[in-house]
């Protein structure tokens, strides 16, 4: 069964499980509020211990052929591009793997003729003998397509929706194969078809009013724990930053409204994994962990060579989708390299070492997972 025509049934005929979920995103008074994140808070220990997984995004490529109104890798931005080669990507996880990662999500824009999916199967090749966990944020495919990267090695695959609202989705989609709504709708459940073992999914928050996508977000989830069962879901709210482009979202999505979101998931599915990423400032971020987190990245960057400098010497400048040679550098004195990097997709807020934050993590009392999987167990 397709989510694509139980999506708009399921928001307008509420299940009792999205009654419930609609009701704990009521405006609440600041006591209300405590009382939610302290059951969010019991039913994260309860079925998730003390415990926080960590992982790192790899970007491998900022090529895209989309035009999205919010995303600084969108087509028509003037900034500086490159996709790694595979030795490069090698290199940067081999950084990562060395800063404690057991878990590497890999990403890239949307752009065929540079990340294709035999690009992506030799880089889980070369990676899956020292990342357990292999997990990709890329274009949507065909189920064949995506068997082939789990036959490859990754076991997990994020996609966001963006925004479940199909008006907004349009007019922010201008250009691009992103365009298609229900092409990424349906993106999970050709994931889970091909054999990926976790599945998440999410909303950027701030492109719609908030409610509306927290609800629809809900409906989607209900349906994979119906139909996906099998594999592990985690689900992420993330807040939009800022990003080439200068977008200013058009939705407030306040402090309060995130931790009552984060809270009225824990408490409706007190199984899923739910992610917070860098994009939201250190204090914050500290306040939330026990909220209902259960997977975190630290010390990320968003940009290809962001961890080790690769891809510096292959950099060239796009204007409205056409390649632009860049000048040369003027010659530098003190040896350093270049001082040119790949354009990030967006500015992170917490730039903390994964060092400091898994130190940080010990101090508030939870246990860092680097790793919880290995091939090993299926081969057993």
């Amino acid at each position: 069964m397709s989510f694509v025509p139980e999506f708009e049934r399921l928001v307008r005929n509420k299940s009792p499980l999205l009654q419930g979920f609609e009701a704990l995103l009521a405006p609440l008074s600041s006591r209300e509020l405590e009382q939610l994140a302290r059951r969010s808070q019991i039913l994260t220990e309860r079925n998730f211990g003390k415990t926080m997984r960590l992982f790192a995004p790899l970007y491998l490529s900022n090529e895209c052929v989309n035009n999205c109104s919010y995303c600084g890798f969108s087509r028509d931005n003037p900034i500086l591009r490159v996709t790694l080669d595979v030795d490069k990507v090698v290199r940067e996880a081999r950084h990562l793997a060395a800063e404690g990662f057991r878990h590497i999500l890999l990403v890239a824009g949307e752009h065929p003729k540079f990340v294709s999916s035999g690009y992506l199967e030799e880089c889980i090749r070369a990676l899956k003998s020292f990342v357990p966990t292999i997990a990709l944020e890329v274009g949507p495919m065909e189920t064949e397509e995506y068997r082939r990267m789990v036959a490859a090695g990754a076991e997990g695959l994020v996609v966001y929706q963006e925004t479940y609202q199909r008006e907004a989705y349009a007019e922010l989609h201008t250009a691009g194969p992103k365009r298609d709504f229900d092409w990424r709708l349906e993106c999970p459940e050709r994931a889970y078809a091909a054999g990926f073992r976790r599945i998440g999914i999410g909303a950027l928050f701030g492109l719609a009013p908030w409610r509306q996508e927290a609800l629809r977000l809900a409906a989607h989830l209900e349906f994979l724990y119906k139909h996906c069962w099998k594999a592990a879901l985690t689900v992420s709210v993330p807040r939009l930053r800022p990003a080439a482009g200068g977008f200013t979202p058009p939705h407030q999505f306040e402090d309060k409204a995130l931790v009552q979101t984060i809270c009225a998931l824990r408490v409706t599915f007190p199984q899923v994994g739910i992610v917070l990423s860098t994009r939201e400032a250190a204090p914050l971020r500290d306040a939330l962990l026990p909220l209902g987190i259960t997977t975190v990245s630290a010390g990320s960057h968003t940009e290809p060579g962001g961890y080790s400098g690769q891809g510096a010497d292959e950099l060239h400048l796009t204007v409205r989708g056409r390649r632009v040679e860049l000048e040369p550098e003027p010659a530098r004195g003190d040896g350093c390299a270049s001082r040119r990097s790949a354009t990030e997709q967006f500015g992170i807020a917490d730039t903390r070492s994964p060092a400091e934050f898994a130190r940080l993590l010990r101090t508030r009392g939870f246990d860092p997972v680097w790793k919880d999987w290995d091939q090993t167990i299926l081969d057993a």
